[in-house]
């Protein structure tokens, strides 16, 4: 039995057993990483370059691209560097530091993500009162929300996460630090606090996920009102990357947190952990901009203009 006083450090599951898989998973991990960072920094630099982008789907874009980078930034290089120098341990501190960013970049991006549901929606249903309800001032205020309560479910989540005491080793079943594997180390006796704040948290976020689910249900109609065929696909197509990215976000989570222990396993259990906590953040550039000829062209523009400067 030990104390959470006494641990130092804490040990993350390793990516792989030999050092061939370990090296493997370094090159993937880094690939991923390289797609996620140039991705989400083309479109950040896109939409500050762009002076035609300045609208408010392309500013909830921009932000949504800021909390993917935080979040790809905060779990994989600590994983890239396991990998590569075939260790496990990562410090207290770290751990918390880990914890505390993934856990408010994870929830700022859902926030944003109801953000821009609630954007599509007063651009379809509403387009009459689009300009009013969603000004520069009110845009602002809704990505300042979303960032403030981001930051402090975070901040309640760890500092309530590391005040339990600790009576089981400190080997976590994770490739990084989250509050589940923390939970499984702490006293039986002292979770239902912490337990407690998950529930409060994933009701606010089943709130959300109602809230949206709604939305698309009112978008939806309003789409199959529009009387020509051309106004119907082009209304749609503009729903169409936001729906698939809250989908994709979604069902990783679900998936991986509420999977049927009969078909868990530890090479599916890591297969899936890096699935939602890695790859939707490479993924969402590119969801973006596929069908996106305005933030396409505006890409390109910036990448040319780039070269020709060299």
């Amino acid at each position: 039995m030990s104390n959470s006083s006494s641990i130092r450090h804490f040990l993350l599951l390793a990516l792989a057993d030999t050092r061939q898989l370990q090296l493997l998973h370094f090159c993937l991990l880094l690939g991923i990483s390289l797609a996620a960072l140039l991705g989400n920094s083309l479109i950040i630099s896109a939409v500050v370059c762009g002076h035609h982008l300045h609208t408010p789907m392309y500013f909830f874009l921009l932000n949504l691209a800021l909390s993917d980078l935080g979040s790809i930034c905060t779990t994989v290089p600590k994983a890239m560097h396991n990998s590569l120098w075939d260790t496990r341990t990562i410090s207290y501190t770290g751990c918390a530091a880990q914890l505390f960013l993934y856990v408010f970049f994870i929830g700022t991006e859902f926030s944003l993500l109801t953000v821009m549901c609630y954007d599509r929606y007063m651009s379809i249903c509403k387009p009459l009162h689009y300009g009013t309800l969603l000004g520069s001032r009110a845009c602002a205020h809704m990505v300042a929300a979303a960032w403030v309560s981001g930051f402090l479910n975070a901040l309640l989540h760890t500092a309530n996460t590391f005040s339990l005491p600790l009576c089981h080793g400190n080997a976590l079943g994770q490739f990084f630090c989250e509050i589940p594997q923390i939970l499984k180390l702490s006293c039986s006796h002292s979770k239902l606090r912490e337990l407690g704040f998950l529930v409060f948290s994933i009701s606010l976020a089943f709130g959300c996920f109602v809230f949206m689910a709604f939305s698309y249900v009112q978008i939806f109609r309003a789409v199959l009102r529009i009387p020509s065929e051309q106004g119907r696909h082009k209304a749609f197509f503009t729903c169409l990357p936001h729906l698939t990215v809250v989908s994709l976000f979604v069902s990783t989570g679900t998936f991986a947190y509420l999977k049927p222990p009969s078909i868990s396993s530890p090479s599916l259990d890591l297969a899936v952990s890096v699935l939602y906590s890695v790859v939707p953040s490479a993924l969402n550039p590119l969801i973006y901009s596929l069908r996106n000829q305005e933030l396409k062209a505006a890409v390109w523009t910036l990448m040319t203009g780039w070269y020709q400067k060299q």
